[in-house]
């Protein structure tokens, strides 16, 4: 069975006004969509449970193509409506080790992403018992190595276009403070 476009795990129209209908469409119906019927010409084999494996493995067009479709399902998931605020519990205590503070932790995220030459991601994730910010270009992901990733923003310019044009520093922020999904987060974090 070939891979199919993962659904998202909310409405399209769910995240606005942060997010806007027109930018989900467009990001998942279009762009995502576009990796995963690459994906199934390139790789008639792949499938939705293979789809993790094959990214740790493939190289070239086909782990571009399977990565990013993780990657942008990793994403969908990184946010929720009405996220944003702080983290509880163990994830929160976690940041305040690794950052010293929340605050710390969301203007290194900022600047991380802002950094990303280009296409690519910024991760918050959890490697060698640390929580550490990292980003990685085009369809590059840390589930190639060592890393747990925990959330991820994309910041490839068809992630926050047309809602905040060129603006990524804009995104970032309304990304960590109205949508970001800290219940996933814990999740991720949970199965250290």
């Amino acid at each position: 069975m070939p891979v199919t476009l993962p659904a998202l795990p909310y409405a399209a129209d769910a995240l606005e006004p942060h997010y806007s209908t027109e930018n989900l469409q467009l990001h998942h119906g279009k762009h995502h969509a576009a990796y995963v019927n690459k994906l199934n010409e390139l790789q008639p084999d792949a499938s939705d449970a293979n789809l993790e494996a094959l990214v740790k493995t493939a190289v070239g067009g086909v782990f571009n193509q399977a990565a990013q479709i993780w990657n942008h399902t990793f994403f969908w998931h990184s946010m929720k409506p009405k996220g944003g605020d702080k983290p509880a519990g163990e994830l929160a205590a976690a940041i305040d080790r690794d950052f010293g503070s929340h605050d710390n932790f969301r203007k290194e995220f900022i600047s991380a992403g802002m950094a990303q030459f280009g296409s690519g991601w910024v991760w918050l994730v959890l490697a060698d018992g640390k929580l550490k910010i990292v980003t990685t270009a085009n369809a590059d992901t840390p589930i190639k190595g060592s890393a747990k990733p925990i959330i991820t923003a994309d910041v490839w310019e068809h992630a926050y276009y047309p809602t905040y044009k060129n603006l990524r520093q804009k995104f970032l922020e309304v990304f960590l403070d109205n949508l970001v999904n800290w219940d996933f987060a814990a999740a991720n974090y949970a199965r250290k």
